[in-house]
């Protein structure tokens, strides 16, 4: 049985992605979404099929294995017969409930499934391979661009990278993923699949990038004024665990926005301690707004970002036509309707560059806006029989 008929996507992303794998009109894919999105899985089992079918006489794996804690990259020369067992360790990993390992040995000894050092290239040209990298942002761009030129006759490459995760840790690292995505965009027989934190069927991936978000809130800098409110909001809310306070006066003032619509601060609690910090009632938030003589809102911090939104947004019911809040690439992107794209943006643009500012303070990416179409079907009114 093919490995793809046991493996069903979970997600409108996944299915994306395999449908895209198998159209051979598509000579690039490139796959860019977070860890546990299943970017691997449905890249391998492809890979496995598309020998099996006699597509391609090779399946080319690249992938770069590093160091966790000091970041380095481990090669052959260095690993050894590490090296080999990391890979074994891969493989069976996100193939293991699909296939054994004595199938994949077999095709390793036929010189079916050849795993490559992104160090050593030169001089090599896979001809009629279906060449997969994986982890594609932890690979310098020199390596990159050799291995793109080592891609010959009847081939076909899959690329897959984190540019999410990976942004949230570290900017620079994370540039080569993001680099790398635009220009697929606009490469000719190419198709970019972005996959989102929506598509992360993994349990520990979403905890893993809630805790990476949290980490980037707590350890923010906070300003003075910020200081001063986080004191009084704690001194009335002892009990809910703040994660972190962001004071929006200068950004209404920046982009001139009505302050009447928007809160003086936003605070973000850890899920489950919102209650603690409104009280019964209202109670505790509103003895914190007369103190401070300032306009509090609070959300807790989750992975439906929609709520962030609706937080900050000067326009009240706009929320309600936001139809996702995900990442895309390097970018936290904001689809709706493209009827209400005038409300959201605002005049001259001021209240999606709020937006993109604060989001910016919180989790150092920006904000961006993707129109969509919907087909809404009118449905004809019943004429009033009048009476006589």
């Amino acid at each position: 049985m093919r490995l793809l008929e046991a493996i069903k996507p979970l997600t409108p992303g996944q299915e994306e992605l395999l449908n895209t794998l198998n159209n051979s009109e598509y000579e690039i894919v490139g796959i860019f979404g977070p860890t546990g999105s299943g970017k691997s899985l449905l890249s391998l089992a492809y890979g496995i099929d598309a020998i099996n079918d006699g597509k391609y006489k090779k399946l080319v794996v690249v992938k770069p294995m590093i160091d966790v804690t000091t970041g380095e990259e481990l090669t052959i020369a260095k690993a050894g017969p590490q090296y080999i067992e990391l890979i074994k360790s891969y493989i069976t990993d996100v193939l293991g409930p699909f296939t054994t390992w004595d199938t994949i040995a077999k095709y390793i000894d036929e010189g079916k499934l050849i795993f490559v050092d992104t160090h050593y290239l030169k001089g090599r040209t896979f001809d009629e391979s279906l060449i997969f990298i994986d982890d594609a942002q932890s690979i310098k761009v020199e390596s990159l661009i050799e291995l793109l030129l080592r891609v010959g006759r009847n081939s076909r490459l899959i690329i897959a990278a984190d540019p999410i995760f990976q942004t949230l840790r570290s900017k620079e690292i994370s540039n080569t993923s993001s680099l790398l995505r635009d220009v697929l965009v606009g490469e000719s027989k190419a198709k970019v699949v972005d996959l989102g934190i929506k598509d992360i069927v993994r349990v520990g991936a979403k905890r893993g990038i809630k805790l990476v978000l949290e980490y980037l809130m707590r350890s923010r800098s906070l300003s003075e004024n910020e200081l001063k409110s986080l004191e009084v909001v704690r001194a009335h809310a002892p009990d809910a665990d703040i994660v972190t306070i962001v004071d929006l006066d200068e950004d209404v003032k920046k982009y001139e926005l009505p302050s009447e619509h928007i809160p003086n601060l936003l605070v973000i609690t850890k899920q489950g301690h919102l209650g603690r910090l409104v009280g019964k009632g209202g109670e505790r938030i509103n003895t914190m707004e007369k103190d401070l003589n300032k306009k509090i809102r609070a959300v807790e911090l989750t992975l439906d970002f929609t709520q962030l939104i609706r937080a900050l947004h000067p326009i009240s019911w706009i929320w309600k036509r936001v139809k996702d809040v995900d990442f895309v690439g390097t970018y936290l992107v904001v689809k709706m309707p493209s009827d209400f794209l005038g409300p959201f943006i605002g005049q001259r643009g001021s209240y999606i560059r709020f937006l993109d500012s604060v989001i910016r303070r919180l989790l150092g990416v920006g904000v961006k806006i993707i129109p969509i179409e919907e087909s809404e079907e009118k449905t004809k009114e019943k004429p009033r029989k009048s009476k006589r």
